[in-house]
């Protein structure tokens, strides 16, 4: 992982665990131990799968920078369904408050998006090579 990729990580990471600690304390006095559970688990859901998106563009981007936007769109529609058959696979869990739980996976993947974005934009990453082309010695100068 380049250095550039991981400090875009932590910016993204500590900013939604921290809001997801702030989302587990508001499910258990809105909720209580149910709702704690549920906030608890969307938080680990959105952080685990996020993380991973991070991981898979910064693993492509060293294979190919054209493949970049395609494996970033590509794991956030997995995402996308992943969670959606997370909520139907769990419909009739009474284990957790399912209100939590959503609204926490909302909550926190907005935050992920806008922390992202925030490290993405301070992180100052060169978008053109850095390398000089050779100059050709055999123009004449006019």
């Amino acid at each position: 992982m380049h250095s550039n990729d991981a400090r875009i990580l932590r910016g993204a990471a500590i900013p939604t665990g921290i809001v997801g600690l702030v989302a587990i304390a508001a499910g258990l006095v809105l909720a209580g131990s149910k709702g704690a559970l549920g906030s608890a688990i969307g938080a680990a859901v959105v952080i685990a799968f996020f993380t991973l998106g991070v991981l898979v563009v910064s693993y492509v981007t060293k294979i190919s920078q054209q493949l970049m936007l395609m494996a970033g769109l590509l794991s956030f529609l997995i995402k996308f369904i992943a969670v959606f058959a997370l909520i139907a696979a769990f419909k009739g869990v009474t284990a957790w408050n399912a209100h939590a739980f959503g609204w926490t996976v909302i909550a926190l993947t907005l935050v992920w998006l806008a922390a992202e974005t925030n490290a993405t934009i301070n992180a100052k990453t060169p978008y053109a090579g850095a390398t000089p082309r050779p100059r050709d010695k055999d123009k004449s100068g006019g």
